[in-house]
């Protein structure tokens, strides 16, 4: 998979998706991340890529033919154009589904806008859906960009180790991850649960299905609505919920 993110600041990208389990990634030639600086295909001399917005307001909105520009010269070899998202907080919140679902593209290009917004013309011309990390405003797209970068790349094969590394994790099964434990069996005065050292593999797993519909339904009970539950799993809810 290739990812393209047209941005102000490249270096910001590169310095985080370079490192960590992103960077060994693109080491190993399983994805591909590049980040492009917008301001080089401006037409102006003072390299401006933004200007007052028509109809007054405060701030400045980026301009279309920079954006337009970058794209099209990045995009110009590839057989057919690519998915295009716009980071916004107006776009829907990203999830664990969505991420799997752009994880299967080959090619995605992100557009990060900065200051007040982007001219709404380029949008129209080349975004296919915008996405939001949450709802709240930032100064700019290009922390969120990452986040998609981080979270779309986990999801392809050979980034992690096997389908385990991801498939249990918290959001990913519509539950919240059981409590996990590491070296020393005590500390601090307590202990670790003994079920995890029993050795008794059916007992294990139990447990931690056991935890993990416990804590969803203590933190994140609205997740419960969707989650894919089995008879045994509404039981132990039921139970929960009458303790």
């Amino acid at each position: 998979m290739r990812i393209d993110i047209l941005t102000l600041f490249p270096e910001m990208c590169s310095g985080v998706y370079s490192q960590s389990i992103v960077g060994r990634a693109i080491n190993k030639n399983i994805i591909e991340v590049y980040s492009h600086n917008i301001r080089d295909y401006t037409l102006n001399k003072h390299k401006n890529v933004d200007d007052t917005p028509y109809g007054g307001g405060m701030g400045m909105l980026m301009m279309a033919q920079p954006i337009y520009d970058c794209f099209r010269e990045v995009t110009k070899d590839f057989p057919v154009k690519p998915h295009v998202v716009y980071m916004s907080p107006q776009g829907k919140v990203l999830t664990q589904q969505k991420a799997v679902q752009l994880s299967k593209l080959s090619n995605l290009v992100i557009l990060c806008g900065h200051y007040e917004g982007v001219d709404e013309r380029v949008l129209e011309e080349i975004v296919d859906e915008e996405i939001s990390i949450g709802d709240y405003v930032l100064t700019g797209g290009e922390l969120p960009a990452l986040v998609l970068v981080d979270c779309i790349s986990r999801m392809i094969d050979g980034v992690l180790p096997n389908e385990e590394a991801y498939s249990g994790e918290s959001i990913y099964n519509g539950l919240l991850e059981h409590p996990q434990y590491t070296k020393p069996y005590c500390w601090n005065g307590k202990n670790v649960p003994d079920v995890l050292i029993s050795g008794h593999h059916a007992n294990i797993e139990k447990w931690k299905r056991e935890q993990s519909l416990k804590r969803t339904l203590e933190k994140r009970p609205e997740l419960l609505e969707t989650a894919e539950l089995t008879k045994n799993d509404r039981k132990i809810l039921d139970k929960l919920k009458n303790d």
